[in-house]
């Protein structure tokens, strides 16, 4: 159906060049004769036939009785292309000339040969090559050659009905021209196919690997093998692969992964395929580096480095390095080590696993830093009653110290940069137990630290009283709740520092200057040190005595008490005292005038130095008699003309007297002897008044003066014997005439 337009079509053309001849009015061309038709190529049929006389060209036609194929040539032999294989052609061939177009020829059957097999080619081993192709149209056979593309060597030619064909015992690696074609029932064969086949390559030999641990690398190299146009290395494993390629004999795989087990494989390839490896060494990698790493100090001075086991490890070394420098390992097949540590210091620590491969990359390295060291030289700077302040030698680790100072539930802290503390508000005479932390930020404080036990000094005593007893011992009392303590008093002033001490509550002191004002202070003693000083009370001792105590008749019922001003002392207080009664007066003079004496009795005598605050010192006390009364009716008589006896009467009480009398011409005295009670004078100058004066005599030899004086007068008539003339009395009373 789909050749009768063409027909139609030609019909047509052939009817107008008719038409176009008559109307020209010339001869067509004569028509050729067809001497053969033939085909040597499934889609063309070659036409031979004699030559037209006149004909510029000519016009072939192939008809199948569906298609019409036309094609025009200039001359004998002529070919119609386009056609299909293995199909009889009705052939016919027109000459054309300047006039037109001939009749057609007489028609020739003929039949294109059988198409030509698509061969499919492939080297399934490295001496074969497989070909195989589609069934070719009305074929019963094919014929299949294949030899060296160079042409050397022999040649190897198979004929098959089938659609396949495999050549072996060929070269490996070399490239071999495949023809194939097919003949039909006649036997004649059809188009030919040519395709260029190589043989794969035989797998490369002698493999060699070698492992850098280090770059976790496998370095592989082979045999270089025939044919091949490069390689390729595969590492492969249960959960990885790794490859290289290359045109050399050796290639390197990188980015291994440790602790695999690789099966290594070289293939060489060309256009053909790869060849498979004919020996797959293995490879073992590194272990990986342990994890789950760790790390503990228990106790303090052991660490102890755990991990976990790795694949394909067959030991493992753990490295310890502390920041100074020094650096300790262990080499184990367990998965622990133990190790000496020193506090303050940071150790980094790496753990290894090794085997045949060699050392494990490098996993994380860790850090620890040991607790900071505890000061162990911890002294007391300072202790008082309540506070401590203590020192010790920086630590290796330590940023911070902390102290702590216990005692029952009172707790005192501080912190500080420094290697020194000072412990305030602390309770005194209380054992503290203090410790000293050192801290670290990474670390934190070490808690294993050793306590000291420090005492504060006492507490301060409280004097409660001062009294003084019968001997004049100062007597201080306070009161203190410190154990064990021994107290000093001080009574300190401007004469001097007296002290007493005692591990009671009472202290003795004596000998303190009068007159003075003391301080007393009391302070307490521990082993711990001493306390802070009582408060102060004041001390005032009683006036000093003054010195020179005298006791001097006035008159025969007054006597003069004096004596040296004495310190301090503000008024005096003099009594005079016997069975009789007593004498009293309170001066702020240094002299007192007694009266009311009564004369020839014997008198205690005593002083009182009375201070501004009203403190009282007994000065003195001593036995003082008072003077023999003064004698009465004194009278002088004439011994002769030139003596006088004095004659007196005395006194009770036994006593010495003394007779004195002053006149114009001299003092004449005279003592009588003991128990007598007159006394004479002789050689007394006549005719001159005198003055008599009678006077006791003190134990101490003093001639009292106080006495009355009388005057008489000593004429030279009269008898020498007889009463002398009263004149009077001096002092006393007037002088009578």
């Amino acid at each position: 159906m789909a050749g009768r337009p063409e027909k139609c079509f030609s019909l047509i053309r052939f009817t107008l060049l008719c038409l176009k001849m008559v109307r020209s009015g010339k001869r067509s061309p004569e028509i050729p004769t067809i001497d053969q038709a033939y085909s040597k190529i499934s889609n063309s049929i070659t036409v031979e036939w004699t030559t037209v006389p006149g004909a510029t060209s000519y016009l072939l036609t192939a008809e199948d009785g569906n298609t019409i194929i036309e094609t025009t040539v200039a001359n004998s032999p002529g070919t119609v292309t386009g056609l299909k294989a293995a199909t009889l052609y009705q052939i016919t061939i027109r000459s054309i000339s300047a006039s037109g177009q001939s009749q057609a020829s007489s028609p020739k059957q003929a039949k294109t040969v059988l198409a030509a097999p698509v061969l499919e080619v492939s080297s399934p081993s490295p001496d074969s090559i497989l070909v195989s192709w589609d069934a070719v149209y009305m074929a019963i056979g094919f014929s299949v050659s294949v030899m060296r593309a160079n042409g050397l060597g022999r040649i190897w030619k198979e004929n098959t009905t089938n659609t396949s064909l495999t050549f072996s015992s060929l070269d490996a690696g070399t490239l071999y021209t495949i023809k194939a074609y097919a003949w039909n029932a006649n036997g004649i064969p059809g188009d030919d196919s040519t395709r260029n086949q190589r043989t794969s390559p035989r797998a490369p030999a002698n493999i060699q690997v070698f492992f850098d641990s280090g770059a976790l690398k496998a370095s592989v190299s082979w045999t270089p093998t025939e044919g091949a146009f490069n390689y390729t290395v595969v590492a492969s494993s249960d959960s990885s692969q790794r490859s290289c390629s290359t045109t050399l004999s050796s290639c390197s795989i990188s980015s291994l992964q440790c602790g695999t087990e690789y099966l290594i494989s070289v293939s060489a390839n060309n256009d053909a395929g790869s060849s498979k490896s004919c020996s797959a060494p293995t490879l073992k990698t590194v272990a990986c580096a342990p994890g789950r790493v760790m790390i503990q100090e228990e106790p303090p001075g052991h660490l102890s480095v755990a991990w976990s086991n790795v694949e394909l490890g067959d030991y493992y070394v753990a490295f310890v390095k502390s920041d100074d420098g020094l650096e300790v390992h262990c080499n184990t097949s367990l998965t622990q080590c133990n190790f000496l540590s020193e506090c303050g210091f940071t150790y980094f620590i790496s753990v290894f696993a090794y085997n045949k491969a060699g050392q494990s990359p490098l996993g994380d390295v860790f850090n620890y830093t040991t607790a900071p060291c505890c000061p162990n030289d911890i002294s007391p700077v300072l202790v008082s009653s309540d506070r401590v302040e203590i020192a010790w030698s920086p630590v290796r680790g330590a940023e911070l110290y902390e102290t702590k100072a216990i005692a029952g539930y009172s707790i005192v802290e501080c912190n500080d940069t420094a290697p020194a503390c000072t412990l305030s508000a602390l309770d005194c005479d209380t054992k503290y137990n203090v410790t000293v932390y050192s801290f670290s930020e990474v670390r934190g404080s070490n808690l294993s630290c050793s306590s000291h036990f420090i005492t504060t000094a006492p507490c301060s005593p409280e004097i409660k009283n001062i009294s003084k007893d019968a001997f004049s011992m100062i007597n201080v009392h306070w009161r203190s709740t410190n154990e064990g303590a021994t107290y000093t008093v001080t009574a300190q002033g401007k004469k001097g520092l007296f002290q007493c001490s005692s591990t009671g509550e009472t202290c003795r002191m004596g000998g303190l200057p009068c007159g003075s004002m003391f301080s007393v202070t009391a302070v307490a003693e521990t082993q711990a040190g001493k306390s802070l000083p009582s408060y102060s009370v004041p001390l005032e001792t009683v006036p000093c005595c003054p010195a020179g105590l005298t006791a001097a008749q006035v008159t025969q019922s007054i006597i003069n008490v004096s004596w040296t001003a004495g310190a301090v002392a503000q008024t005096y207080a003099a009594v005079l005292e016997s069975y009789i009664g007593q004498s009293k007066c309170h001066t702020h003079q240094n002299h007192c005038l007694l009266g009311c004496i009564t004369c020839g009795i014997n008198y205690t005598v005593a002083l009182k130095a009375i201070s501004s605050t009203g403190l009282t010192a007994d000065c003195a006390y001593q036995s003082y008699s008072s003077s023999v009364c003064c004698p009465l009716g004194v009278k002088l008589y004439r011994l002769g003309p030139n003596g006088i006896r004095i004659y007196w009467r005395a006194s009770r009480g036994a006593a010495n007297y003394s007779t004195d009398l002053y006149g114009s011409k001299g003092i004449f005295t005279c003592a009588p002897h003991a128990g007598l009670s007159f006394c004479d004078i002789t050689n007394i100058p006549c005719g001159d008044v005198y003055t008599v004066m009678v006077s006791p005599v003190a134990e101490t030899g003093l001639k009292l003066t106080f006495c009355p004086k009388k005057i008489y007068s000593v004429t030279c008539s009269g008898s020498t014997l007889g009463m002398v003339i009263y004149r009077g009395k001096r002092n006393d009373t007037a002088s009578p005439r």
